[in-house]
């Protein structure tokens, strides 16, 4: 008796006796279960309970049925290149593992703690997942998640049994027979346990996947959530465009509510339990109407990334390291209770810490007019090379077979899963119709260093096998895939080759998709952040077209709109959210250096071009000096689309908790203009000094400098706009090509002019920056802003070290005269 409960002992762990260093015994999901239930539940984290069938029992199991001979002659002969030798020998080992039968006192304490498990939720037989827990699986330096399989609502001994044998048998899936030997694992000595953990009723809520950096530039302050109704596991296989969320850290940790990006996704499908015999789950439509909602509302946003950073948090702690973690949540739609049920190290980012910039430029611009599809971007490289459509590895559906695919070939397809993973190896990129960002195709694309499209809806049918494309993902989140092979740069810079100098070097910032990407680069913050970015891309409305649609009886300019606003209350939510959510993506990005955000500046032609625009726009001779900046802001006609800008800055910075945020006032002709464009900002909320709130102005006009006094005591400080300043001085269109010749901010007139100012604003005590290409473009014009001192020069990154070897020359011969 005595030694049937010590085996029982070995065999069978429950979840809460387990830690993270029992992970040689049961695994590393059962043992990052058990240690968060037994670290985090005081916390309130919730994480269902249940048990580990160890190491111990899989060993008995092989040795039960002599497995290991056999499985060891088979292995001995394979080549894991060539795929059809690598299937027919991994189809063999799991057939023999599957046939096992389990010794009779492992089976018996298997059984046992189940009906105790089901005795602990008040059931007979109560619903678990079962899922396989490798030992070298969710290790801080290696990603062995999803090559084992998972078993969802398995309810009574038998299936039970029999899913505990499936599990084993995925131990020698091609894929991680494949990956275990490109990493130069042993083949036994992954061992492998089975984690029975009890269902979370999400089928009849929501789940996904959440984690504690950006996925695509490793930012770390930022928390990915993704996530879709029902079970999770078409999230993570790709089938659908999950909801995406992206919460602030230090926002978060000082209690504010820093959801700074909501994204709807295609919600069409979700998976649900199964209701015939033997059918465990199924794949059912989504109404319409629930596929217009977020899945997730704020609070449980919130709630979810508090939890994400305390788990984060205590990984870190335990490994003596930062540790961010992939972590797979649930909501129970009986109880509207969130769960994690699983938590692992993330094993990209976490292990590449290089302080090198990394670009990927496209050489020949003309090139990119031939865009055949867009999706999401993953990884930020360019590949090219011949169309490989594949939608079936066994090519059943009549597409090309795993077979026919060659080395240095893009692969399209309809989405994958690890049953995927050798032929995903020899891919120079990837494009699939389905997914997101954090779906198995986009992780395995990022861990192998392939670029790659997902979500790229109708890839199959607008490529043809052979042609020849080149897929783009250096060009922000949208992934990109153009016709022809085009030639691209690959340019890499240490952090440490960057000159070291006095001025300070701030970025001009446009899109919010590239924020996390460039903050990287050394940097003071962000001095021109423009929102006419943000209302292009990511609005796309006229904002007074949004307000008065209904009006104007334009039918499919009015269900245009109701598309676009999917999961907000209003145009008006729609519009505050989507303009604060790209302000603070920036910001975020740059915390807690100032973020200088112009308001809108858009002309009245390129305003025109927005949806709806033509209905509000004027027809003016010349734009450029027409109805734009602050003239619109106090205007009747323009006024309460204003306000909206003003909501949507007041927000970011006091319901994010981004104020870092400065606001800087465009196209100002007169003090009058800015006294009546700051009382209309006050009456929205944001008065200058409070919350240390910053406003700028930007000089670009020659009454900006030459009433720079009477501006100076308005405002906390000044930038240089060096394009319009230098048209408006020398008095021609920057745009005319008949006058181009004469365009130079270098001109004695313009220099004149910001000297002019850079005197007066040092006699108030004002700052002044300059954005704009010339410092990088021109050493001498780089030599006077410094010896006029200068606060700050802004650039585009791409400019950075260019201006910064400038800059330092320049300071370098400045001490050379100052010490002569």
């Amino acid at each position: 008796m005595k030694n049937t409960q010590e085996k029982s002992n070995r065999y069978i762990i429950f979840l809460d006796k387990i830690g993270i260093k029992d992970l040689p015994k049961v695994g590393g999901k059962n043992a990052s279960l058990g240690e968060m239930i037994k670290n985090l539940s005081d916390k309130n984290i919730k994480i269902p309970n249940g048990f580990s069938v160890t190491v111990d029992a899989f060993d008995a199991f092989i040795q039960e049925n002599k497995l290991k001979a056999i499985i060891e002659k088979s292995l001995a002969g394979v080549d894991v290149s060539d795929i059809v030798s690598l299937r027919k020998t991994g189809s063999e080992i799991r057939k023999q593992i599957s046939n096992g039968k389990f010794p009779v006192s492992l089976e018996k304490a298997i059984l046992k703690s189940y009906y105790q498990l089901s005795e602990l939720y008040g059931q007979d037989a109560t619903d678990i997942a079962v899922r396989s827990s490798a030992t070298a699986e969710d290790l801080p330096d290696a990603s062995f998640a999803g090559q084992q399989s998972t078993y969802l609502n398995i309810r009574g001994g038998e299936m039970l049994l029999t899913a505990i044998r499936s599990c084993f048998a995925s131990l020698f899936t091609d894929r991680a027979i494949s990956y275990r030997s490109s990493r130069g694992f042993d083949q036994f000595s992954v061992k492998l346990s089975v984690c029975v953990q009890k269902m979370v009723r999400s089928d009849l809520g929501s789940s996904g996947v959440a984690f504690s950096l950006d996925t695509e530039s490793g930012f770390k302050d930022i928390i990915l959530i993704n996530g879709a109704y029902g079970l999770g596991e078409l999230v993570v296989g790709g089938e659908i465009v999950p909801d995406e969320f992206l919460v602030f850290k230090p926002g978060l940790t000082n209690g504010f509510n820093s959801i700074i990006e909501k994204k709807i996704g295609k919600k069409c499908h979700k998976m649900v339990y199964g209701n015939k015999p033997f059918e465990t789950v199924r794949k059912v439509r989504v109404d319409k109407e629930q596929q217009r909602k977020f899945c997730l509302d704020d609070r449980q946003i919130l709630q979810l990334a508090k939890w994400v950073q305390q788990i984060e948090d205590h990984y870190s702690s335990v490994h003596g390291k930062w540790c961010p973690m992939d972590i797979e949540w649930a909501i129970d739609g009986l109880t509207n209770e969130l769960y994690i049920v699983q938590a692992r190290p993330e094993t990209i980012h976490s292990q590449n810490q290089e302080d090198i910039i990394t670009e990927y430029e496209i050489s020949n611009k003309t090139a990119l007019n031939d865009l055949l599809l867009e999706g999401v971007a993953v990884g930020d490289k360019v590949g090219t090379g011949r169309v490989r459509r594949i939608f079936t590895l066994d090519g059943r559906d009549g597409s090309s077979d795993e077979t026919e695919f060659k080395a240095g070939e893009v692969l399209v397809t309809e989405m994958t899963d690890p049953d995927w993973e050798p032929l995903m190896k020899k891919a120079s990129a990837i494009i699939t119709e389905k997914g997101g960002r954090t779906c198995h195709a986009a992780i395995v694309a990022r861990e192998m260093g392939v670029p790659a499209v997902v979500g790229a809806v109708g890839a199959g049918n607008i490529m043809e096998d052979g042609q020849q494309i080149t897929v783009s993902c250096a060009e922000g989140s949208v992934g990109k895939v153009y016709k022809g092979k085009i030639d691209f740069k690959k340019k890499e810079t240490a952090y440490s080759d960057f000159p070291s100098i006095e001025t300070p070097i701030m970025l001009n910032v446009g899109s919010p998709e590239l924020a996390f990407q460039y903050s990287k680069i050394p940097n003071a913050g962000v001095g021109l952040a423009r929102q006419e970015f943000i209302i292009n891309n990511h609005i796309k409305v006229h904002p007074l077209a949004l307000l008065k649609h209904r009006d104007l009886k334009d039918r499919v300019l009015s269900e245009t709109i109701s598309d676009l606003i999917v999961g907000y209350e209003s145009e008006k939510d729609f519009y505050v959210n989507k303009l604060a959510q790209g302000v603070a993506k920036i910001a975020a990005a740059f915390y807690p250096k100032k973020v200088i955000t112009r308001l809108s500046d858009f002309k009245s032609n390129e305003y025109f071009n927005l949806l709806g625009g033509k209905y509000f726009e004027p027809d003016e001779e010349n734009p450029m000096i027409g109805w734009r900046g602050a003239s619109r802001y106090y205007s009747e006609a323009f006024r309460e689309a204003f306000n909206w800008e003003c909501e949507a800055l007041k927000k970011a910075r006091e319901e994010f908790g981004l104020t870092n945020i400065t606001i800087m006032i465009p196209f100002c002709r007169t003090p009058q203009e800015l006294e009546k464009v700051l009382r209309i900002m006050e009456e929205n909320g944001l008065v200058r000094g409070k919350n240390g709130l910053e406003i700028y102005l930007m000089a670009e006009l020659p009454s900006n400098i030459i009433l720079a006094d009477q501006f100076a005591q308005m405002i906390d400080g000044f930038s240089i706009g060096s394009n319009d300043l230098t048209q408006l001085v020398l008095g021609l269109d920057r745009d005319s090509s008949l006058v181009a010749h004469l365009y130079d901010e270098r001109n004695d007139a313009v220099k004149g002019m910001i000297k002019t100012l850079l005197a007066t604003a040092k006699k108030f005590g004002k700052k002044v920056g300059i954005c704009g290409q010339g410092p990088s473009d021109f050493p001498d014009f780089s030599e006077f802003l410094v010896h006029e001192g200068i606060d700050s020069v802004s650039v585009t990154p791409d400019s950075v070290l260019k201006t910064l070897k400038v800059i330092q020359k320049v300071e370098e011969s400045k001490v050379d005269v100052e010490m002569v």
